[in-house]
């Protein structure tokens, strides 16, 4: 008897949703990866807005989930910010893709993110934090993106992100990223920090003064 082996990206539920942006389509789907932190959901999040079947130049962001800020208001970075200032673009254009990854703490889980925050309460950077708890940097992966860009028919995107790797990595698993669409969404003295290390030491593309006027 042939065994059958369940595809690594699943469509589990499909339904509208009216938001400030628009009526999207919000998607879920299953992403089998055993190679992800064994805390982390492994449903994901595509909310649509348009016909993007078939469609070059989308614009489309990749988001890791961050509790602390789009729940709780945590003023420690700039993911709710970001997260809102993309969803409206595709509503101004009304057409593109957020892709919701849960993918907590750069990938390592809510209580190991919360163990490096505890760590920065003391005055270490977030690199220095999660290198002193003996965890990877950053352990986010981008297959799960690049196959649900797939199922959903896109054949080249315009990234809104500031972060380099995941144009590269979009680029490495087939997704063509024709443009980039940069986020700068400002500063707080709270997550100044956080923004500074993104940019010296991540690489991010973030201004010299990082946006202080919009404190």
């Amino acid at each position: 008897m042939n065994s059958i082996i369940k595809p690594r990206l699943e469509h589990l539920a499909e339904a509208p949703i009216p938001t400030r942006s628009g009526t999207f389509r919000l998607l879920v789907f299953r992403y089998d990866d055993p190679s992800a932190h064994p805390t982390l959901s492994d449903e994901h999040v595509a909310l649509v807005l348009g016909d993007v079947s078939g469609q070059s130049h989308v614009p489309v962001r990749v988001h890791s989930e961050c509790l602390t800020s789009e729940v709780f208001g945590s003023l420690k970075c700039d993911c709710k910010e970001q997260l809102d200032a993309a969803q409206a673009l595709i509503g101004e254009r009304g057409l593109g893709v957020l892709l919701y990854l849960r993918q907590e703490g750069r990938g390592i889980g809510l209580a190991n993110k919360i163990k490096a925050y505890a760590l920065q309460a003391h005055g270490v950077d977030t690199v220095e934090a999660n290198e002193r708890l003996h965890l990877p940097v950053d352990a986010r992966q981008y297959d799960v993106a690049a196959d649900i860009l797939r199922a959903l028919g896109v054949r080249s995107v315009e990234l809104m992100t500031n972060n380099p790797e995941k144009q590269e990595s979009l680029d490495r698993l087939g997704i063509p990223v024709v443009g980039r669409i940069p986020l700068h969404t400002g500063v707080n003295p709270h997550s100044e920090g956080y923004l500074s290390v993104k940019r010296d030491r991540l690489r991010h593309l973030l201004p010299g003064d990082l946006g202080r006027t919009k404190h």
